[in-house]
């Protein structure tokens, strides 16, 4: 059983940066994976960061976003910067027993925040 609660979304210009926080609880977090993804309008959602085990990040975002985590406090962090109008989405944070790119590898999601970043 694994919770998950993320936080931080907006509405932002071009350019600007946001913080998303994903606050896990009801595992030990230090032994699961996170991931972050996102789900623009009429799109598929799409993988964005992954920590644990190794890093990684979406060629779309790559130079502009990093990853990090607290295991300390239980919780994940997207930094985000120079934000374009296409990074907007519903951002939604996710837990895994290991790393990947897949939506499908993930057990644990959570309810989403909404990042709007206008021109």
């Amino acid at each position: 059983q694994v919770q998950l609660v993320e936080s931080g979304g907006g509405l932002v210009q071009a350019g600007g940066s946001l913080r998303l926080s994903c606050a896990a609880s009801g595992r030990t977090f230090s032994n699961m994976a996170m991931g972050w993804f996102r789900q623009a309008p009429g799109k598929e959602r799409e993988f964005v960061a992954t920590i644990g085990g190794y890093i990684r990040y979406a060629d779309s975002v790559k130079g502009r976003v990093t990853i990090s985590r607290d295991n300390a406090k239980n919780t994940v962090f997207l930094q985000m910067n120079s934000l374009k109008p296409e990074d907007t989405a519903v951002y939604y944070c996710a837990a895994s027993q290991g790393p990947g790119i897949r939506a499908t590898t993930y057990d644990y999601w959570g309810q989403g925040t909404q990042v709007t970043v206008s021109s």
